[in-house]
């Protein structure tokens, strides 16, 4: 078997062993797994706490299929040591979309939602494999993709602290501090927080898992956290699907112009998140060669789109590839094994079905996984080029408008409005490329219908 998977992965070649590829896989897996508990819940409920219509075990499944593929077509067809899973950013704009097709009447509107992803994967493989993927990256502002970031990333934080039961609603004013942080809620919240908070500090692998898993100790202790079945049963089984999701996407009623934003935002963010990924993460591997180019960039792209066409049809939102694919290597995983490996836990995790709808289905006990996924996002806001205000304005719009807004769409159709506008006036208008026009007028459309109709 060694030999076989020498071989197949040219362990040697890369200065590797299968040990070392297996536990790096494994790594990996584990500083990623929290998406498994998050997905779920985060799809299957909206921001003001009603459901989606998308089933927790459909959204279940669908994840963990999905992530299992793609990450072992990314082992095998492009090998690279990393795993894909649905992206965090993508998952909360997709509920975005889900609340904003609602609230217009239209019906099915995860449905919709799914097909609208699924047309953008189909998009990103296009211009994937036609190499034009490049030439837009090039396009976009670098304070505008670190803006996109990190405003995503406080979003996330922020809903994590209103899960946590920290931030609530008040009389007079929009949200503010829970006044009472002795509750049950917040104690799990701030437990799992800690631990979590301490051991990434500490660089430790799987820190969000860890506190997860020490916020449940204490929600079993308080009996905040109850299983619906007994015994191993309580734990151990494959996802309840209540409502199907796979391949009930709604392609037709996303080929439309009300749609037409959305499906340019969820491309963009596919874009931004894909390549500076697999990038980064293929430097660090040593991928990279001394002239910057990295080789099976393309091959590695085009899993990486074709996973979210995957994904859509399946029912979950945009699957990419994960930054946490870094523990592995740091581990050591160079091949494309370390993706095998990691996708197939994926599939093991479809055996514990009961045990993540019972700690998803608690939000103080994901919360803190939310916070720390936030702070690390945000940490692109510094590459902002504050210097100059032409590009730290529309950038902190960005920024700032995603949380204020509460949304993602309503956020960047601010900062991407206001960049040419700024740009222009301030006597730089040469030095922004046509992109930026064409997504300013795209976003100035959105902002004076979609939102129009939706008031």
């Amino acid at each position: 078997m060694n030999a076989v998977l020498n071989r197949l992965f040219r362990l040697e070649e890369a200065g590797t062993t299968v040990r070392i590829e297996v536990l790096a896989g494994v790594t990996t897996f584990l500083t990623m797994a929290y998406i498994i508990f998050l997905q779920p819940a985060i799809l299957s409920i909206d921001f003001n706490g009603n459901p989606t219509g998308l089933d927790f075990g459909a959204v279940l499944l669908a994840t963990c299929l999905a992530s299992a593929l793609a990450s072992i077509v990314m082992g095998l067809y492009a090998r690279f040591p990393i795993a894909l899973a649905p992206g965090m950013g993508e998952n909360y704009f997709f509920v975005t979309v889900v609340m904003t097709l609602t609230a217009a009447g239209i019906v099915g509107a995860w449905q919709v939602a799914l097909g609208i992803v699924f047309v953008a994967g189909v998009i990103f493989l296009g211009l994937s494999l036609f190499g034009v993927r490049e030439r837009i990256i090039e396009g976009i502002s670098p304070s505008m993709r670190h803006g996109i970031a990190g405003g995503i990333g406080l979003f996330i934080a922020f809903i994590g602290l209103r899960n946590g039961d920290v931030l609530v609603s008040k009389p007079g004013a929009w949200l503010g501090l829970n006044p009472h942080l002795a509750s049950p809620k917040v104690a799990v919240f701030a437990l799992g927080l800690a631990v979590a908070g301490i051991l990434q500090a500490r660089k430790v692998r799987g820190s969000i898992l860890w506190g997860i898993a020490a916020a449940g100790v204490l929600a079993l202790a308080t009996g905040e956290l109850t299983f619906a079945g007994q015994g191993l049963a309580a734990v151990v089984g494959f996802p309840s699907v209540e409502s199907p999701a796979a391949f009930r996407l709604d392609i037709r009623n996303a080929l439309t112009l009300f749609c037409l934003p959305f499906i340019i935002i969820f491309t963009l963010m596919a874009l931004l998140d894909a390549t500076g990924t697999l990038v980064a993460v293929a430097q660090q591997a040593g991928i990279t060669t001394k002239e910057g180019k990295t080789p099976r960039i393309v091959q590695a792209l085009v899993v990486d789109s074709g996973a979210t066409v995957v994904g859509a049809a399946l029912g979950t939102s945009t699957v990419t590839a994960y930054i946490e694919s870094a523990a592995g290597v740091a581990y050591g995983g160079r091949t494309g094994l370390t993706a095998v490996v990691a996708g197939l836990l994926f599939l093991v995790a479809l055996l514990f079905g009961p045990l993540i709808h019972a700690i998803g289905g608690y939000p103080p006990l994901t919360a803190p996984a939310l916070v720390v996924v936030g702070v690390l996002m945000l940490q692109s806001a510094r590459h902002i080029e504050w210097d100059d205000f032409s590009e730290a304005l529309p950038a902190f719009l960005v920024l700032a408008g995603i949380p204020l807004c509460y949304s993602i769409a309503d956020g960047l159709a601010l900062g991407f409005v206001a960049y040419p506008i700024v740009r222009v006036a301030s006597g730089k208008g040469r030095q922004v490329h046509w992109l930026m026009y064409v997504l300013a007028l795209a976003l100035l459309v959105y902002l004076l219908t979609v939102r129009e109709r939706l008031s």
